[in-house]
């Protein structure tokens, strides 16, 4: 017994070690955002960098401002998980702001540039670099200088050297910040700088619940473009699934109605053999393969783990927009990204029980294999691109590296909640979703595959598949694309779950039509082509972030291009295996249907 409650308490320990690091932090009021009169509010500097590059981020000190005490301890503020992967650093910036208190032009320190300094500023300032300040937790932005050009037309730098904040409050509450920044000074060698800071404090009837409503674009998300994209999005959904029940029926009943008629006559003996011989030599469709069609596929325990793992994935976007939705989550720095590494974490218990399920009915022998396969192939594939940008990171001193803790914490998590439960879940799976229940028996010898037009192919129906999906979801991924990279707050999660759901009735649609093609042309191996043509969205998707990386941003450098391709890699390779799980699942769900309905000998 002591040693089984020893593992137990260090499971616990490990396992609230790993949510603390999830968890994020907070200090003083902050927590609660209550201000006594003439009480301490932090002002908090966070990070630097060029504005064209969103990810290429710099602690605030990266440039060499002075600071108000150099002798004393930087206090940090650390946050959760999400936080830290965002690239965030809260630094306390020492100044002496306190609630309610007018300042005006106090000092913060002097510094005299050297030309190793004037060259850091310089090089900022032609880069635009921009600076994030955080004060109760609402964000203010600045450029560091600006460019002017003189008489014969050269560009020099100037630095901002005072800053003005006129802070709104409603009672005890801060509502809202502004920054102003002025007084620029020339950035040569030799010139010496005087920092500067105000505080204006303002009376607001604005409501403490809508503070974080002026960082809300609704001229941009609420677009008469946007109302219209998902519109054209819901039409292409009826349009679709009519187009499927009209021809689909219409087709399946005469297939129906052949194959019932020559079974029939066949019983009867009211055919003569000519006839008899006549009729079956002209069958031909999707009932040929019934002897094969249930056949396992090729590499069953990868499609296994793929099909697991985006069934998984189909329940975590559901629950996080959902919560998104519920809770606000956007106002917060890193809750969305953390809640999503927690719900996944959770959610492995279902796509263990799918892939466990689909490999048993299947009468796959090597499970612990496929097992391992479903824990690991996201995460695995994701950690391998997030190790190689956190590497580029690291190199560039960037904000972006994440710090071993926060890595470890990813990993403990992992190993000790989302593995277990994928373990147990494919047990269950297993033994309560493996029994097969065919329609029809599978033959010993695989038929051979007919030759056909390179459009009844099954890559050819796998890139024509894409298209429908990608095109009901292309005005929202512009939105989507904008929001992540050019500063926007993406807030209408409302729009994003009418988008998801329609996106995955036109991925069942378009699947279940390419299935039947497929069958029709007597080709049998319909599983990784069904996930395939639901798949190959993300490869359109993958296609667009092309186009918008080289014409509706201005990022440069090989950091920016990394860190662009690679998140977005990661965002295609969840999106290939949530579409291919839809198909998948919508294809098998077809196939044993009509092979139900009809007569298999």
């Amino acid at each position: 017994m002591a040693p089984r409650r020893g593992a137990k308490a260090v499971f616990l320990s490990i396992t609230l070690t790993a949510l603390a690091f999830l968890a994020p932090g907070v200090l003083g009021s902050e927590k609660n955002h209550k201000y006594a009169n003439s009480e301490q509010v932090a002002l908090w500097v966070n990070k630097v960098g060029p504005y064209n590059n969103p990810q290429e981020t710099y602690n605030y000190y990266y440039l060499p401002f002075c600071k108000l005490n150099p002798k004393q301890r930087a206090e940090h503020s650390w946050g959760g998980l999400g936080e830290v992967l965002q690239g965030n650093e809260l630094i306390n910036s020492q100044l002496d702001i306190k609630y309610k208190e007018k300042l005006n032009s106090a000092r913060i320190c002097t510094m005299t540039l050297d030309e190793r300094k004037a060259g850091i500023f310089e090089d900022a300032i032609r880069r635009q670099y921009w600076f994030e300040l955080f004060m109760d937790d609402l964000p203010v932005w600045g450029f560091v200088g600006e460019l002017k050009k003189d008489d014969t037309g050269n560009e020099t730098a100037y630095i901002y050297t005072s800053k003005r904040f006129d802070v709104a409050y409603n009672a005890d509450r801060i509502i809202q910040v502004n920054l102003t920044t002025a007084d620029p000074v020339a950035v040569v060698p030799g010139a010496k700088l005087e920092f500067r800071y105000s505080v204006e404090w303002t009376p607001t009837k604005t409501p403490f619940s809508h503070r974080f409503e002026r960082y809300l674009d609704y001229t941009f998300f609420e677009h008469k473009i946007h109302w219209f994209s998902l519109v054209n999005s819901f039409m292409m959904v009826l349009f679709l699934t009519g187009l499927v029940a009209i021809i689909l029926m219409r087709t399946l009943r005469k297939d129906y109605a052949r194959y019932a008629r020559s079974a029939a006559d066949a019983l009867d003996g009211a055919l003569d053999a000519e006839s008899l011989e006549r009729d079956f030599g002209e069958e031909s469709g999707w009932k040929l393969v019934h002897g094969d069609v249930f056949r396992p596929p090729r590499m069953l325990p990868l499609l296994a783990a793929a099909v697991g793992t985006g069934v998984q994935l189909v329940f975590l976007c559901l629950a996080v927009i959902l919560l998104t939705i519920a809770g606000s989550f956007f106002e917060e720095r890193g809750t969305i990204l953390t809640c999503f590494i927690i719900a996944y974490t959770f959610t492995s218990f279902i796509g263990g029980y799918v892939s466990g399920g689909l490999y048993a009915r299947h009468e796959g022998r090597h499970w612990i294999r496929t097992m391992l396969m479903s824990a690991s192939l996201f995460p695995g594939l994701c950690f391998g691109i997030a190790f190689a940008l956190n590497t580029i990171a690291i190199f560039y001193h960037s904000l972006a590296a994440v710090p071993f803790a926060y890595i470890m914490a990813v990993l403990l998590l992992w190993g000790f909640i989302s593995f277990p439960l994928c373990l147990i879940g494919t047990v269950i799976g297993r033994n309560w979703n493996s029994i097969p229940n065919y329609p029809c028996r599978v033959k010993r010898i695989p038929s051979p595959i007919p030759d056909k037009h390179w459009y009844l192919r099954p890559w050819a129906i796998c890139m024509a598949g894409g298209l429908l999906p990608f095109g009901s979801i292309f005005i929202e991924m512009y939105f989507v694309f904008t929001s992540f990279w050019n500063y926007k707050v993406y807030y209408i999660y409302g729009f994003l779950l009418l988008v998801v759901l329609i996106l995955c009735v036109v991925t069942v649609c378009v699947t279940i039509v390419g299935t039947y093609f497929l069958l029709n042309a007597e080709n049998y191996h319909w599983q990784w082509t069904a996930f395939g043509m639901s798949a190959s969205t993300s490869f359109y998707v993958f296609l667009y972030s092309v186009h918008y990386f080289l014409f509706k941003t201005k990022m440069t450098g090989f950091f920016q291009t990394c860190f662009y391709f690679g998140y977005t890699s990661m965002f295609c390779l969840g999106l290939a295996l949530l579409c291919g799980a839809v198909g998948y699942m919508a294809a098998a769900a077809f196939v044993r249907t009509i092979y139900r309905n009809v007569k298999c000998d």
